[in-house]
């Protein structure tokens, strides 16, 4: 059963991951609707070989649509998106890293006279070295999107 009727999760989504899944099914399970901000081209430039924001928001997409209806994928152009503007949010989903944009959302959020988003952080998911997967470490080789060593 939901416990929010709106829940926003963001990310690059690049090379998608366990991690990625983790928190994104966290979104699901705790939200009646899901926005899912993807980070646009430029947000995420720095980040290094990241796939384009069309291809990381078709990948999502068609993981997701086997499974759910629910949900809306938008482009991201900053750590905030539309939280920061819209009231209808209930909740933000975070990973362990992302934990402090969710805290200044909500200082954004209560400067406005908006109410705060409850922020629910998701744990790391661990490759199988013990350290957190993620889509720099694919991208080096060392790991694949399940965690597993190369």
């Amino acid at each position: 059963m939901a416990k929010y009727k709106r829940v926003a999760v963001g990310g690059t989504f690049d090379k998608f991951h366990y991690g990625h899944r983790k928190l994104i099914s966290t979104a699901f399970e705790i939200g009646e609707s899901v926005e899912i901000g993807v980070t646009s081209n430029l947000f995420a430039s720095n980040k290094g070989d990241v796939d384009s924001c069309n291809t990381r928001m078709a990948n999502l997409n068609a993981f997701l649509s086997k499974s759910h209806d629910n949900f809306h994928i938008s482009r991201l152009d900053d750590a905030y998106g539309p939280t920061i503007y819209d009231e209808n949010f209930d909740a933000i989903v975070v990973s362990e890293e992302t934990e402090p944009n969710a805290i200044k959302i909500n200082e954004i959020r209560e400067s406005k006279g908006m109410k705060p988003l409850d922020i629910v952080v998701v744990s790391f998911v661990l490759a199988d070295d013990g350290i957190p997967i993620s889509s720099t470490r694919i991208r080096q080789g060392k790991i694949n999107q399940k965690g597993e060593l190369i």
